[in-house]
């Protein structure tokens, strides 16, 4: 009996022995290249219909521990309390632009100027373009001066499972990878697949929000866009046949900002997000006693935040101590919180550079006599956007690469030179300026003098932004 417990005991260890060599091995990178899955996988999408893997290293990103935090991350922000559909993520928007990537692909096979060679680079570099946010990636990198294109480059460079699987393409494969993203790869065309002024990205986002917010505005013929691009030796270009669909696509690109990305209401609750945080390392700084110590946020304190610690956060961790914190001792903070947790949002006036001359600093220390603190409780925001931009000599962003059209004498032609709409609108920045603030709070009782003025300032300036529309 005693005989056979101690086979028994043995032949169970030899296992376990076998099952860590195996997980020791998987970790150490023992696969090398890549293989074709013997069966296509597919993610059924509401975008796209379908998104299908047909590669072995792609699928292994697809399940590392650091891409699989994406669904814990909200492509939008705060859109979420604009727009109710908001709700999808930067994995969502990721696998899109890596089927969209291997759309463009497979139009380019066997044409010149493509290189079979950068299929998987390409590929990869989709996927992985945005595994560097953070929960409310803005807000943070404001508010800590910190950067999610840095943390992309730590996660693909570093100690990680995505690391591990990148590797089996080669040593250098990772840095590849990065310098894509990074926009420093030498290959101009591979970049401008991915980040151009008609690129994977855009055009997955553009569609995907607008589903999700359920506007009108950011479709667009994605179909016929991918059937008329082309490679060249430095950038992606469009036959001329195609110009209407990319006119198309311009637009949808410009209602969007105005109607979605900067809705006035969502920057509401992306300036009270942000005063939380200023609050939270204010609050820390002055030595305060938290009643629910933000051990996650300490790395950001310090200046030292380790990739493991950033890889922890997601937005359900921010959001429970916004909920925690909503019965803090701090006023403020606690205020905060229960106006973001509980959509209780700032209203805003529109104002012009007149109104900075004028009356800003008058405005605030009306908002100072009336109890009010201006630090937090009274934000200006502005928001620009150019969307669609000639080339300026001088200027090296690749972002700012005209889209080319490809006319029947194979010559290029920049694209706002043959389209009256795009011309229209071809380097004209538009800029608004907001003035965020606790309306409901100019109605209660106190401080009844200061309070009036704030209000007649206010108005005047709604006043003069009616006449002006």
């Amino acid at each position: 009996m005693i005989n056979n417990q101690t086979d028994w005991y043995n032949g169970e260890r030899e296992i376990d022995e076998i099952e860590r060599g195996r997980q020791k091995g998987a970790k150490a990178g023992m696969k090398t290249g890549n293989r074709k899955l013997q069966e296509e996988k597919v993610f059924k999408d509401p975008v796209h219909r379908y998104i299908h893997v047909r590669d072995e290293l792609i699928w292994d990103l697809i399940g590392t521990k650091e891409f699989q935090r994406l669904r814990r991350i909200r492509q939008l922000g705060t859109t979420f309390l604009t727009f109710h559909g908001a709700e999808h993520t930067r994995f969502n928007h990721s696998l899109g632009v890596y089927e969209i990537m291997r759309r463009i692909i497979e139009v380019f096979e066997g044409k010149p100027h493509w290189q079979e060679k950068e299929r998987l680079l390409c590929l990869s570099a989709a996927l992985l373009h945005d595994i560097g946010h953070g929960p409310f990636s803005h807000s943070f990198e404001k508010v800590f001066q910190t950067d999610h294109e840095w943390w992309t480059r730590k996660i693909i460079a570093g100690d990680t499972e995505v690391n591990q699987v990148l590797r089996r393409m080669g040593e250098d494969f990772p840095q590849k990878v990065a310098d894509v993203i990074e926009k420093t790869y030498p290959n101009k065309l591979v970049i401008s697949m991915i980040s151009s002024q008609i690129d994977a990205d855009r055009m997955d986002y553009l569609q995907r929000d607008a589903f999700y917010t359920g506007v009108s505005y950011g479709h667009f013929d994605m179909e016929r866009i991918l059937r008329v691009m082309r490679p060249t030796e430095d950038q992606v270009v469009i036959k001329n046949t195609g110009m209407h669909a990319v006119e198309d696509y311009i637009m949808s690109r410009y209602q969007m900002y105005w109607q979605v990305y900067f809705h006035p209401v969502t920057r509401s609750a992306e300036v009270i997000l942000s005063k939380i945080l200023q609050r939270v390392k204010a609050l820390q700084e002055s030595g305060y006693s938290f009643k629910q110590q933000p051990f996650h946020f300490q790395g950001f304190f310090k200046g030292e935040l380790p990739l493991e610690e950033y890889l922890q956060l997601d937005e359900a961790v921010i959001l429970y101590y916004f909920q925690i914190w909503q019965q803090e001792e701090d006023r403020i903070l606690r205020d905060l919180c229960q106006r973001f947790m509980n959509r209780r949002l700032f209203k805003y006036v529109e104002f012009d550079q007149n109104f900075v001359m004028n009356d800003w600093m008058k405005l605030q220390e009306l908002f100072r006599k009336a109890e009010i603190d201006p630090e937090y409780y009274l934000v200006i925001d502005s928001s620009s956007d150019l969307p669609y931009d000639f080339y300026r000599p001088g200027e090296e962003e690749e972002e700012r690469m005209p889209i080319h059209l490809l006319m029947p004498d194979k010559k290029l032609r920049e694209l706002s030179r043959e389209s009256d709409i795009v011309e229209a609108i071809s380097g004209k920045k538009r800029t608004d300026h907001k003035l965020y603030y606790p309306k409901e709070w100019l109605d209660t009782p106190g401080n009844e003098s200061e309070k009036k003025q704030i209000r007649d300032i206010l108005q005047a300036h709604e006043g003069k932004r009616e006449i002006e529309k």
